[in-house]
């Protein structure tokens, strides 16, 4: 626990085009009023940060430094969840991805994975510039249409898609190590690394590599009915980052199934909202404070 900071607030579900939020200076200050001490940026949001620029320039680096420390903030993460992304997506989502990367590379998936590949790169310059030694990103999805094993699927199938996506992601990995930084993959739904099952599958195909670390985000466990307190027990050692926020799921309801809710049926199975000291959050608190932790924001 003593190396846990905080609170922080991620960023991007925020980001808007009126001020405050069109700015990283409006956010800061936006959050640093809200009681805040920490902002996770989302690095492929232009109205607040630009990657590029801080691979390659310190001086920018400092000014984005400066403007939270002006807020009285400190910066904790760089976030790449929409890069991440692209690193390994199936071509089932070419419509669902079109918004992620520029609009110059629509229908173009081999330049878009190119792209994605380059921002992470760069993202490991860049922490390594504003001094950060954790960063948030998701591992992609090569594999996800084909977890549920129907139809029926090849042998092997899951095997080849989990190696490509170790190929993929080592040489990131490689680069954030020589920045000196973890990367943390947010387990998610959608994800090829979505519970620790699969995380533990990636470390095999990248040879446990001490980069590669964990985002623990109960909500998205307990809606995959998960022991996401245990989970904690376990991984501990790979946990190096957090999201706060409260799940519940409705077993009761005898209408709508979690993947009912998610294609807009009637029905409620289950929800996320932000903590309110009470279910998921707190009992993670509480397992977190019991646990010893390299890191964690």
């Amino acid at each position: 626990m003593k190396t846990i900071k905080g609170p922080g607030i991620f960023l991007a579900q925020f980001a808007g085009d009126a001020a405050p939020f069109n700015t990283l200076e409006g956010m800061a200050k936006w959050a640093a009023g809200l009681g805040f001490v920490g902002i996770q940026i989302p690095s492929w949001d232009g109205r607040l940060f630009d990657l590029k620029l801080a691979a390659e320039s310190q001086a920018y680096c400092d000014e984005v430094l400066g403007i939270a420390a002006g807020a009285g903030l400190a910066i904790t993460e760089l976030a790449t969840h929409l890069q991440g992304q692209l690193v390994a997506s199936n071509t089932a989502f070419e419509v669902l991805l079109a918004g992620f990367a520029p609009p110059e590379l629509a229908g173009d998936a081999k330049a878009r994975q190119s792209w994605g590949v380059q921002q992470l790169m760069w993202a490991a310059k860049a922490s390594r510039n504003l001094g950060l030694n954790v960063h948030a990103t998701f591992s992609g999805a090569l594999a996800w249409p084909f977890f549920y094993p129907w139809p029926q699927r090849p042998a092997g199938l899951i095997d080849e898609a989990f190696k490509e996506l170790g190929a993929r992601w080592l040489p990131i990995l490689r680069q954030f190590d020589e920045a000196g930084v973890d990367v943390c993959f947010e387990l998610h739904p959608g994800e090829d690394l979505h519970d620790g099952v699969t995380f533990e599958r990636f470390l095999g195909v990248v040879g446990d590599h001490p980069r590669a670390n964990i985002l623990y985000d109960p909500s998205h466990m307990i809606l995959q009915q998960m022991d996401y307190l245990t989970f904690l027990d376990i991984y501990h050692e790979r946990v190096r980052a957090f999201h706060v926020k409260d799940a519940e799921y409705h077993a009761s309801d005898a209408r709508a199934s979690m993947a009912a809710i998610r294609i807009g049926s009637i029905g409620r199975g289950g929800s996320v909202r932000w903590a309110t000291g009470r279910s998921t959050s707190a009992r993670s608190s509480a397992r977190w404070r019991s646990t010893t932790f390299r890191a964690g924001r």
